[in-house]
């Protein structure tokens, strides 16, 4: 038996909860963002101004914006591919499957892989907002970001209520902006918010500094969430180019231990016991290790570094304020009460290559199905409800049409096709030696320098 996570007798098994009993909430996915995205928020020259889906003469997508070249537009959104293919990057929309981008298509994706309600991170423009970010001109880039936001909420999340878990994106570059948009978002009917995990990578002052105090009062006063997703502030860095690129992808979820960490010391969590902060696509297994090194650092070391943790430990203020994601992660689950059963939620990630789809109720049931129901309802969609406010699932559904058994049934009379299919795109090595770091970066600067280029010639 697992140590500490309670289990009802096997021999009850047949009354208890089974696969398709689970309702599922995944708490990271993505959206490849659609060429209409702007048409319905925007008119006249604001709609002219907008970022732009474009496509050059080889019949390939990318993003345009106050000069600035977006070149992926899919970033490993290869979800329906054979294995074969994961490593090639999409180059245009129509390498996709539809759910990457049409909100109609992804409720189909979603019923086949037995999830009831989704929180989609942007993929290309809206990740983390930073193709605003990097607009000169912010005055506009504002009132963009204001359209994506409207757009976000009102045609993708409203689109099915209940369905969807909306996520703003902030102006931080602009502190008595982002305080503006964080209420109009709270009034519109948002409960969660992305912030970058490490701000000073996009120029702006770190996480600890006077900037922020407004920014995260204005978010615990609304009672919103923070989501911090990995790879926007603190990437996992390539040991080498010439490493195999299955080095980085088996420790990128440890990536974000060092933003965790940073946020941990964040004075405004003695200061707001309410704050919430979710981490999007880090896991589980290493936050028990994490919050003992941190008890341990605070012991040996407090007495000299002035600690704000005099009175409270360290894996305290971790199980009071922050919750983790996981999609694969059996050896957390054996853990899981030295994470903390209230602080983790189940993702899919989809569309990128470490999805589970379309069984990603059949591989969370192999993970969880040792676990009492309690833990199961919490794990699957009680905590991701509790730390986003997500009441509108249960609000639209009853739990008996939202769950596996008839997402799965709802999908099968539609006929969603799973089948894998052979899409193409950019290739990071033809050679016959394990594909490297430096192969996939490669790639990845062949896009940037010819849209470069052809923005040279433009």
């Amino acid at each position: 038996m697992m140590a500490g996570i309670a289990r009802a007798h096997p021999d009850k098994r047949e009354l208890e909860m089974q696969k398709d009993d689970m309702v599922v909430i995944s708490t990271d996915d993505h959206i490849c963002e659609p060429p209409t995205l702007f048409d319905n928020q925007l008119s006249g020259e604001l709609l002219a101004s907008a970022p732009k889906l474009k496509v050059d003469g080889e019949g390939k997508n990318f993003w345009e914006y106050q000069g600035y070249i977006r070149p992926s537009v899919g970033l490993n959104a290869v979800v329906g591919r054979p294995f074969e293919e994961y490593g090639m990057e999409p180059t245009s929309l129509d390498q996709l499957r539809d759910g990457c981008y049409d909100v109609h298509a992804r409720i189909d994706d979603m019923d086949v892989n037995g999830i009831a309600a989704s929180m989609c991170f942007g993929n290309s423009i809206g990740f983390d907002g930073q193709t605003f970010h990097k607009a000169p001109d912010k005055k506009l880039a504002l009132r963009h970001m204001q359209a994506y936001n409207d757009w976000h909420y009102d045609e993708w999340c409203m689109a099915y209520p209940g369905r969807f878990i909306p996520i703003g994106i902030l102006p931080t570059w602009d502190q008595q902006a982002t305080v503006d948009e964080v209420n109009r978002l709270a009034k519109k009917g948002f409960n969660v918010v992305s912030m970058n995990e490490n701000p000073t990578v996009q120029g702006l002052p770190s996480i600890h500094n006077d900037y922020w105090d407004p920014v995260f009062k204005a978010i615990t006063d609304n009672d919103m969430t923070i989501a911090c997703h990995i790879g926007s502030g603190n990437p996992a860095p390539h040991a080498s180019m010439e490493t195999p690129i299955e080095a980085w992808i088996s420790t990128m979820p440890m990536s974000v231990a060092q933003g965790v960490a940073d946020w941990l010391q964040l004075e405004e969590l003695h200061k707001y016991p309410n704050m919430r902060i979710i981490v999007a696509e880090g896991s589980i297994g290493w936050v028990p290790y994490l919050m003992e090194r941190a008890d341990f650092s605070n012991w040996r070391h407090k007495a000299w570094t002035r600690s704000r943790f005099q009175d409270v430990k360290p894996s305290e203020l971790m199980k009071r304020h922050f919750c983790h994601c996981f999609l694969w992660d059996p050896y957390g689950l054996k853990n899981l009460d030295e994470v903390g059963v209230e602080n983790v939620t189940y993702e899919v990630d989809y569309p990128h290559s470490d999805a589970l789809w379309p069984d990603a109720a059949e591989l969370l049931w192999e993970q969880v199905k040792d676990l009492s129901d309690e833990y199961i309802d919490m794990i699957t969609h009680q905590n991701a409800i509790k730390w986003l406010k997500h009441d509108s699932l249960f609000e639209n559904f009853k739990r008996e049409d939202i769950n596996v058994g008839a997402l799965h049934a709802k999908a099968a009379a539609k006929g969603v096709d799973t089948a894998p299919k052979s899409s193409g795109g950019s290739v990071p090595s033809n050679e016959t030696r394990p594909v490297t770091s430096g192969d996939v970066m490669e790639m990845f600067k062949a896009h940037a320098e010819k849209r470069a280029k052809e923005q040279e010639m433009a």
